[in-house]
């Protein structure tokens, strides 16, 4: 006979962490202390243990506190179980929705970490051969499918990038679009640098997030948030956030670019200037061309180097590792200087360390899956999909419903009602903004 009971947080984690199948960060004991300080959640550490007390199944449940003593339950990516055995799945599920029921909880979340569909970087599909039955064994436990979503509807992303770095560095590379290893060629040509940083570091990665956010028109999270994840994951041995900071050096960034001028300079002073082929009279002008960008771009860098000095962040990226696998958790990015690529350089700096590292999955952590033109989101999704990972589409999101009169008010009525007052909020503040002016 299988039970459910609260588990001590080591063991969680050991069990967690070492998952061959379901080991997630979002998961681990980081998120949900994480969880508790940030986002107001309470964690539960959960451990499905059989009868000689051995764990046969774990899960982080983040529990939310609504009005009138109600909750609801949610454990991010789902329950860390072997989704194959149907047993363990519908005595996880017993046990985890009457834990729920004693906890006033009106519905339990979870989006299980299980692949439906994906596509390698030639297009080619690969459906999860164990994907139907899992959806069938979940939907006869209770659960009910939120829809097969196309965008970031649901708590987190249902499609996503994974590059598997079983791969050697140079089947990666190769798998790289063409754009991509020019740009990462040309980034390191202007002699850019890709540095991890420490704690210190955070007030410009947050700089940065709030430069992304603006031009981006979203606004996310302040400092002390970012601060916070990378304190409680450098402070737990089984879980790690890395900052990476693409920068550049304008000094030697002008040396470069110098460097190149007199390259050119000295290609044209070899060219027969009296006696010119057609040939080489338009090579003359294309070098002549080039030559007057390369100025153009020294001056350009002059003037920069007046406004923000020698040494500029223009990319900071952080990093989370859990297990054997890595996710790209936040990416942000300075407005100037796009042209250098440092973006990419750091993208792939930091992929070159995960393998080195001797992870087994890199995972962009989220994309979308309606790819019509007019997507706001279709340049991220394109963006991700230049480093040739497999295009990975996973099952989505279930819900089972243990108070179904609340459950119908806090997701359908709710919302309505949310919706009306900030639309009400909005009008009244340009009316407010007419009288003034």
């Amino acid at each position: 006979m299988l039970k459910l009971k609260n588990i001590e947080k080591k063991q969680f984690d050991e069990y967690v962490k070492n998952h061959k199948t379901k080991s997630h960060f979002l998961q681990s004991l980081s998120w949900g202390e994480f969880a508790k300080v940030k986002k107001n959640l309470t964690p539960y550490y959960l451990g499905l243990v059989n009868d000689k007390d051995e764990l046969v199944g774990a899960t982080l449940l983040l529990e939310k506190k609504l009005p009138m003593n109600y909750t609801y339950f949610y454990a991010p990516r789902g329950f860390v179980i072997d989704y194959k055995k149907k047993e363990i799945v519908r005595e996880m599920t017993k046990k985890v929705v009457e834990f729920a029921k004693g906890k006033k909880a009106i519905f339990v979340k979870i989006d299980p970490d299980i692949i439906k569909t994906s596509f390698n970087y030639l297009n080619e599909e690969t459906k999860n051969p164990d994907a139907d039955e899992i959806f069938n064994t979940l939907k006869s436990c209770g659960f009910k499918h939120q829809g097969f979503t196309k965008n970031f509807e649901t708590m987190q992303p249902r499609y996503t990038f994974r590059i598997d770095l079983d791969q050697s560095l140079e089947d990666i590379e190769e798998h790289f679009s063409k754009t991509t290893k020019q740009r990462i060629a040309k980034s390191l040509k202007l002699d850019t640098e890709v540095v991890i940083g420490d704690q210190s570091d955070i007030k410009e990665f947050y700089h940065l997030m709030t430069l992304t956010e603006n031009r981006k028109d979203f606004i996310s999270y302040n400092e002390d948030y970012y601060e916070t994840l990378y304190e409680i994951f450098n402070g737990n041995k089984n879980s790690k956030a890395t900052l990476f900071l693409g920068k550049v050096h304008i000094n030697k960034t002008i040396k470069a670019l110098e460097k190149n001028l007199k390259v050119i300079n000295n290609q044209i002073s070899i060219l027969p200037i009296d006696n010119l082929s057609k040939s080489a009279k338009a090579k003359l002008t294309e070098l002549t061309k080039q030559k007057y960008n390369i100025i153009k771009e020294i001056d350009k860098y002059n003037d920069y180097k007046k406004e923000y000095g020698n040494d500029i962040t223009l990319s900071a990226h952080m990093i989370i590792e859990y297990g054997d696998k890595a996710w790209v958790l936040y990416a942000s990015n300075h407005n100037i200087l796009s042209e250098t690529y440092v973006n990419y350089n750091t993208y792939f700096e930091h992929l070159k360390y995960c393998k080195n590292q001797g992870l087994k999955i890199y995972d962009q952590f989220g994309t979308i899956g309606d790819l019509s033109k007019d997507n706001p989101r279709l340049g991220l999704h394109e963006f991700k999909k230049k480093f040739g990972g497999d295009y990975v589409e996973f099952l989505g999101e279930w819900d089972y419903i243990t108070n179904h009169f609340m459950y119908f008010i806090f997701t359908k009525l709710v919302p309505i009602y949310r919706k009306l007052v900030r639309r009400k909020s909005k009008k009244e503040l340009k009316e407010e903004i007419k009288k003034e002016t």
